[in-house]
């Protein structure tokens, strides 16, 4: 079963009771909220998701939903339950699905470490992924975006999940967090794209989220093999262009994104070197949606 087989009323019903388990790459989260802005929007961006039968065993139990006090009328607030414990502020009602998305990438983060984890984007192609690690305001969840809505299959917006015994990612495709200007560039660039409501004034501006592609979540289970990290940097008006990048800076790059690099010690470096011994490294600058998809299927042509 997906999440649109359950009518939007059913699907609120067990939300609001006893929760759904949503099945998002490797990782099972019991999810439980009893606001309906958080019922409407996991139909809406989780609706070719796999549901989880009552006996499967859950990695994380959420719930996002209003506190126990007067703030549950008075200027709605939203809290992030983990496993019973709150490890966020409270944020803002109407901030509720954003608090859910950004409380999912915590628990992943801070939990999964059967994997190598890096903030990163990642993509793939014919059969290789490109890992695309930057800081905040680089145009890495724009041009994610746009790539994926242009061919390339969606493995994740935020985080890069390697396995260390083979080097491949593990996909986690959920929606595109997309932010300020970002919203209206991937709204021109791909109209068929399918965004959820814009949520204003959080700490990071205004953010709305984009549907994953319902053929990068059916292939959930599809591993890839890492073949390029790529650095992008959005500038205004600049023409597209890749530019080499060294090995070890590269490497420093994807150690200083990564979440529990510390904690896998040795083994972390090794598969950290091993990663960047094999793929193609490079800087990449642009400033047009349009230009920038030539540039990267010309990498899957160049071989």
């Amino acid at each position: 079963m997906i999440v649109s087989d359950l009518p939007v009323t059913e699907l609120s019903r067990r939300l609001a009771g006893s929760g759904i388990r949503l099945r998002t790459g490797p990782v099972i989260a019991l999810v439980r909220s009893p606001l309906q802005g958080v019922a409407e929007s996991i139909a809406l961006h989780y609706s070719d998701h796999t549901l989880g039968g009552p006996e499967e065993f859950a990695d994380f139990h959420v719930r996002v939903g209003p506190p126990p006090n007067i703030r549950r009328w008075l200027r709605p607030q939203a809290l992030f339950d983990f496993d019973g414990t709150l490890p966020f502020k409270p944020l803002p009602g109407a901030q509720a699905f954003p608090m859910f998305e950004w409380g999912l990438n915590w628990c992943v983060s801070a939990n999964c470490h059967q994997y190598l984890i890096v903030h990163s984007a990642v993509i793939e192609k014919a059969g290789r992924a490109v890992i695309l690690p930057a800081p905040p305001g680089s145009g890495k969840s724009t041009l994610c975006a746009g790539l994926v809505a242009r061919g390339w299959r969606l493995l994740s917006d935020e985080l890069t999940l390697i396995e260390p015994e083979s080097g491949n990612i593990v996909p986690l495709a959920r929606p595109v967090s997309l932010k300020n200007a970002s919203i209206d560039v991937i709204r021109r660039f791909s109209p068929q794209a399918v965004l959820g409501p814009t949520v204003h004034d959080t700490t990071k501006g205004s953010v709305t989220h984009m549907k994953p592609p319902v053929e990068s979540v059916r292939r959930s289970a599809e591993k890839a093999r890492p073949a390029w990290v790529i650095l992008p940097r959005y500038e205004a008006g600049t023409a597209a262009r890749l530019t080499p990048l060294g090995k070890a800076r590269a490497f420093m790059q994807l150690a200083d994104n990564a979440f529990n690099y510390s904690l896998h010690g040795r083994r972390g470096f090794e598969v950290l070197a091993g990663l960047i011994e094999t793929c193609g490294c490079y800087e990449f600058a642009y400033g047009n949606l349009e230009e920038a998809v030539i540039v990267f299927d010309g990498l899957l042509q160049a071989g």
